[in-house]
């Protein structure tokens, strides 16, 4: 029989304690999430403050000096050898417990006046039901149209059909698909034109009925909306002339008329908000080598609050008020960690990736997550935290972090190539091939291969559709034309 007993085992576990919580979740947010983040915690714990004056960043620059890049010479010539890899120092480094950079204006000129987006934007529902208000219907035929417009997207095309229109109306308006049928026509003849098309033929048809009768072509034009629009598309105009009995010059004319339609009228109102970017690095040239500095004014600013802590002293009282502080002086910690983590991978991936903001994708050099979280002594999942939703300016454009890690592709040299250098080339010799004779996927692998890089023929196949360039008989076909 088994009696109970006591034991004494000695183990190491790993627990996440609430501080590395905070932390692991500030490493992962992105700058606009982080900042909207501290103004929750300024609202609701009273030992932050604001800081309205100071700024810190830290800045990081190269010790050897390289020469400026000649961009006439263009973005294939090959760097110059290097002995050893880029050193970069610490110059300046404002984080202190007392000086968390950022604030509120972020987005104030020099002048101090706040850049505000323009928020008046009018969808397309609402400049469509601004003029049936003033179209004289009826309170019925107003509700039917209402119904319609909801069911138009963003592009301009009615989703659901007029059934379908019909039963969400029930029980306020009984109708029939007859009476929708004719709303949806005075529907179709408010602005912009070919707005509340069920197919882009329909759109196409609605936008030619708006011209002259006496346009020239648009009898044929009107025809191939109708009928021919997957010929067109294609590009068959010897099998379209045929059929619809016609010459080169008049086919020339129609087509030129639907290609000036609009095969998206909504998208003309309900333009997709502008969405902006905000580097969190910034990467610049100096007469020492290359640069990394912080972007202060993205941050967020925020330090104790003196007085409150002078105030509360060392008695045993006002725990709420000590759990505030704690809490205020973990997220501090959290936010520098944050700052010096994001430093770190800035400049290390500086350093390997120096031919790329000297001479372009094409000296991209591979790079894993693994590679950086070695050189700065971190794991990898750390690593793949700091790249996500955090951008670099440089003088090649503003990138994600993560753009610069790319797969390896293996060289006849034994040495590696990334897979951006691979499409650069790729994009490269397409670009500057004789477009009467364009170059096979085959033959664009001998010539990566006379360069040294060995792919196959359907990796550059992979490559070549993942920038959206055609295959050779296609552009060949499209030279023609």
């Amino acid at each position: 029989m088994l009696k109970p007993s006591l034991q004494l085992r000695l183990g190491q576990q790993l627990t996440m304690t609430p501080q590395l919580q905070q932390a692991i979740r500030l490493l992962q947010m992105p700058t606009l999430e982080l900042q909207a983040h501290i103004r929750e915690q300024l609202e609701s714990n009273v030992m932050l403050e604001p800081i309205e004056d100071t700024e810190a960043t830290g800045t990081f620059e190269s010790l050897e000096p390289h020469p400026m890049p000649d961009e006439r010479r263009g973005d294939a010539e090959a760097p110059p050898e290097r002995d050893g890899s880029i050193e970069v120092e610490v110059l300046e480094d404002g984080w202190s417990e007392r000086a968390i950079s950022g604030s509120s204006d972020v987005w104030r000129d020099d002048d101090g006046q706040a850049d505000l987006a323009d928020e008046a934007e009018e969808s397309l529902q609402d400049h469509l039901i601004g003029q049936l208000e003033f179209g004289n219907l009826d309170p019925r035929q107003l509700g039917i149209a209402r119904a319609i417009v909801d069911a138009i997207n963003d592009d301009g095309y009615l989703t659901d059909s007029v059934e379908a229109i019909a039963e969400t109306l029930k029980p306020e308006i009984t109708c029939d698909v007859t009476e929708v049928e004719q709303v949806l026509g005075l529907v179709q003849t408010l602005d912009p034109p070919g707005i509340g098309a069920r197919s882009v033929s329909e759109s196409l048809t609605l936008q030619l009925q708006l011209l002259d009768p006496a346009t020239p072509g648009l009898e044929l034009a009107t025809a191939i909306a109708a009928k021919h629009l997957d010929l067109l598309a294609d590009r068959e105009l010897t099998l379209l002339k045929r059929e619809l009995l016609t010459t080169d010059t008049e086919l020339e004319t129609a087509v030129a008329l639907v290609r000036s339609c609009h095969p998206r009228p909504g998208s003309v109102i309900s333009s997709a908000k502008a969405q902006y970017v905000v580097p969190d690095v910034f990467v610049r040239r100096t007469d020492r080598g290359w640069s990394v500095e912080i972007n202060g004014s993205t941050a967020p600013r925020v330090q104790l609050n003196q007085g409150y802590v002078e105030a509360l002293g060392r008695g045993s009282g006002h725990s709420s008020l000590r759990a505030q502080l704690q809490e205020a002086r973990w997220l501090l910690k959290s936010l520098e960690i944050r700052n010096e983590t994001l430093m770190k991978v800035a400049r290390s991936i500086v350093e390997r990736q120096t031919a790329f903001l000297e001479h372009g994708e094409e000296q991209m050099r591979p790079m894993i997550l693994k590679d950086i979280a070695t050189a700065i002594d971190m794991h990898e999942s750390t690593i793949s935290r700091v790249t996500s939703s955090k951008y670099m300016h440089t003088p090649r454009g503003v990138f994600e972090l993560k753009y610069f890690f790319s797969s390896q592709v293996e060289a006849a040299d034994g040495s590696g190539a990334s897979s951006t250098a691979v499409r650069a080339k790729i994009k490269k010799l397409v670009r500057e091939e004789d477009a009467t004779a364009p170059l096979s996927d085959s033959r664009l692998a001998e010539l990566l291969a006379d360069e040294g890089i060995a792919v196959a023929r359907r990796t550059v196949a992979k490559y070549r559709e993942a920038l959206g360039i055609a295959p050779s008989n296609e552009r060949k076909r499209i030279a023609e034309k």
